[in-house]
């Protein structure tokens, strides 16, 4: 209300937009607040000292508060010589800036594009935004096939805004779901991993993963997963009730979950050529979404404990639960456990460990079986003639 009070003291319209009017309108708690004026960002920036202008493709102005972020647009154009787009149609760079109206039309999906006025209180629609928060319906503004080409992430938002809100698809959006998968190849990796935490770490990562999971967006996005993987359906259902619970959750968790059945194949063959296999499955998995170097060596220490966890070697426990990923690989081999009949001893000798005092633990360290002393082949010596 601040930013839009000081742009209006400028001689400025500005509106809240987007998402946190959609979720408020569903009875949702607001996370983001976005505001559209007709300020150029320039006099954004000069009104607001805590601000600056992000983003090369749609550059935007970031207000801050304390903590939090304020998202200030201007007003774009639909059509407009000053959008850049490639061969194939992707918007490269648009700075073509317009009026409300045209504001609404450049927006991706009609539930993203109602705004509201707090001066009138008064919810604005030009796109028939609120008939489709009626019906429980995800659709895109204009020509799916456009929109689609302009920015092929859209498939992941609107993937996204479905199994949140409980909304259905629409059906010429699900007709693309190929031809878009095909098109995220050409976007940014680190973009790819934004959306990544988006979808699976607000959740409803379980729902998405089975939307998506025997489609192209899948294989893009994870090349190496199997879709029918167990461990990931209940690492995402694991997840999502953390996140439901106000528990903290990791994206290295899920990308130890999601690239372990890679790893486990690497390791396999690791006697054939000296990479490290863990090293291997996190460069590989870098061409598509870039993973920030602390997640994947969480998941590379995750994997690390799952042998020493199952072996449970009597002289090297006290050091592995001190180990400080102990708590993340005993999940993860709980996890396992659940798919994996084999694992399911181990898993519950360290559920019961971890219940019992000093003394019971020790006396559980000291049944198990000492691990047997490979033997040193000693070299015979040649006496000297």
């Amino acid at each position: 209300m601040d930013v839009i009070q000081q742009l209006n003291a400028h001689g400025f319209t500005a509106l809240l937009v987007g998402g946190c009017i959609r979720d408020a309108l569903c009875g949702m708690q607001p996370k983001d607040f976005d505001v559209a004026t007709d300020a150029p960002l320039d006099e954004v920036k000069r009104i607001f000292r805590r601000s600056r202008i992000v983003g090369r493709r749609f550059p935007i102005a970031h207000v801050r508060y304390g903590r939090n972020l304020i998202e200030v647009s201007t007003f774009r154009q639909s059509v407009s010589e000053n959008i850049e787009h490639d061969a194939q149609g992707m918007i490269l760079r648009d700075k073509a800036y317009g009026t409300l109206q045209e504001d609404a039309f450049r927006r991706d999906f009609s539930i993203n594009a109602l705004y509201f006025d707090p001066n009138n209180n008064e919810i604005i629609d030009y796109v028939g935004g609120l008939e489709d928060l009626a019906a429980g319906e995800v659709k895109l503004i204009g020509d799916p096939t456009v929109r689609l080409a302009e920015d092929p992430v859209r498939i992941l938002r609107a993937v996204r805004f479905a199994n949140k809100l409980g909304f259905s698809l629409d059906p010429r959006i699900i007709e693309l779901f190929e031809d878009s998968a095909r098109r995220l190849t050409a976007i940014p990796p680190a973009r790819l991993f934004d959306e990544f935490l988006k979808m699976f770490l607000t959740g409803y990562g379980e729902n998405i993963w089975q939307h998506i999971r025997h489609t192209g967006i899948a294989r893009v996005l994870f090349p190496t997963c199997n879709p029918n993987s167990h461990l990931i359906s209940a690492a995402m259902r694991n997840t999502d009730e953390r996140i439901k619970n106000g528990l903290s959750v990791t994206p290295g968790f899920l990308v130890a979950v999601l690239l372990w059945e890679d790893f486990r194949a690497r390791s396999a063959e690791q006697r054939l050529n000296d990479e490290d296999p863990a090293f291997a499955t996190l460069r590989n998995q870098q061409q598509t979404i870039a993973i920030p170097r602390r997640f994947g060596s969480f998941a590379k220490e995750t994997w690390m404990t799952q042998d020493r966890l199952i072996k449970r070697n009597p002289r090297t426990i006290s050091r592995l639960i001190q180990h400080k990923r102990f708590r993340a690989g005993f999940d993860f081999l709980c996890l396992r456990a659940k798919s994996e009949t084999d694992l399911a001893e181990s898993a519950q000798w360290w559920t019961t460990f971890q219940e019992q005092d000093e003394a019971t633990q020790q006396s559980m360290i000291a049944a198990l079986p000492k691990p047997q002393r490979k033997r040193r082949r000693r070299s015979k010596r040649r006496s000297p003639e």
